[in-house]
């Protein structure tokens, strides 16, 4: 089993992740708050997987488990109309993009999740499928598409073949959905990546230092970082994942506890003004 950090971080992260009922949050205003403090969430992802999650947050609690039958469930359905908000109002990310599930993250970090995950134009033929470069062609030529009209354009008949080349577009930071539709049926409404971001996804950052900035966002609202964590949350190999985090430490953000193990400094400090001593 992972290592689990000790009881001090785990106050730490139910403050910053929001993981108390007084925290707890309540709508899209607060999701936003909320994704712009911690610079990258996941989603409708329960406690069962490492990282701070829009769904935790809405249910304040650590212990929050995703039921069987979501439909029913009123913190499922809340984070879910959530989600559909933060799509519309278009501030933050969201894609099917850290190890291929739902991810929110804050515009100051696109450059640098693009610079690991994204996929530059040149490398395209080499890097996407056939069906991945025909659903690309289509948005390129309108821009914006529903699920059934992007079927159509890219000429991709099968269902399951069309949702694989939407994730792996997802995956690859070039599409992203910008509106969902429950009227007359539920779809979504799929655009460009560039299109919804233009300046963010046009910075070019560095790789040592997207590595550096996504490992500071992530100790920053963890307080510490366990052994392999970082590569469980984001997808990262363990090696880019120690070169972010031993950045942190060259320039004194983080301390090195042991092998894997960084803690963030000033962390006791931190921990004093949280619990109001």
């Amino acid at each position: 089993m992972p290592p689990t950090p000790p009881e001090e971080i785990e106050m730490y992260r139910d403050r910053l992740w929001r993981r108390t009922p007084e925290l707890r949050v309540e709508n899209s205003s607060e999701a936003e708050r909320l994704i712009e403090s911690l610079g990258f969430c996941g989603g409708l992802v329960d406690c069962r997987r490492p990282g701070p999650s829009l769904y935790v947050a809405v249910c304040g609690r650590r212990d929050a488990h995703m039921p069987r039958n979501v439909q029913k469930d009123p913190e499922s359905s809340l984070t879910w109309i959530i989600k559909d908000e933060i799509l519309r109002r278009g501030r933050c990310y969201y894609a099917k993009l850290l190890r291929g599930r739902s991810t929110f993250m804050a515009p100051r970090l696109i450059p640098h999740f693009n610079a690991l995950f994204g996929v530059g134009k040149k490398q395209e033929r080499l890097t996407l499928s056939p069906e991945a470069r025909a659903v690309l062609k289509a948005l390129r030529k309108e821009r914006e598409l529903a699920t059934v009209d992007l079927r159509e354009a890219s000429g991709i008949k099968e269902r399951p073949k069309l949702t694989r080349a939407i994730d792996e577009l997802q995956r690859a930071m070039k599409v992203i959905p910008s509106e969902v539709v429950y009227d007359p049926w539920f779809t979504y409404i799929w655009t460009l990546a560039e299109d919804r971001f233009p300046q963010e996804m046009a910075v070019t950052v560095r790789r040592e230092v997207a590595l550096r900035e996504v490992a500071r966002a992530y100790l920053r609202g963890a307080g510490m970082t366990m052994l392999g964590e970082l590569t469980r949350v984001t997808g990262l190999s363990r090696s880019d994942a120690g070169l972010g985090n031993h950045a942190l430490v060259s320039e004194k953000f983080a301390e090195r506890i042991a092998v894997g193990v960084y803690r963030l400094t000033g962390l006791d400090e931190s921990l004093k003004m949280l619990s109001g001593e």
